[in-house]
């Protein structure tokens, strides 16, 4: 089954993106390529309270995801 994402609502969409910033800048951390004040700071970055709050729960799912 597929899924085509260009047809989601901007507001889905903006959610699959801030999951995606979340995971990679999780990976980055745990590689060494970031430190880990670039998550904070990234969070601040994000002026929509929902749309921090659902960032800060992507990095913490990734955080355990990848053991950081």
């Amino acid at each position: 089954m597929s899924h085509n994402l260009a047809l989601l609502p901007p507001d889905e969409k903006q959610k699959i993106e801030l999951d995606k910033q979340a995971a990679y800048s999780v990976w980055q951390v745990k590689n060494a390529l970031a430190e880990r004040s670039v998550l904070a700071q990234q969070a601040r970055d994000i002026s929509d309270e929902n749309e921090r709050a659902h960032f800060v729960d992507c990095v913490d799912k990734y955080s355990k995801i990848m053991g950081l």
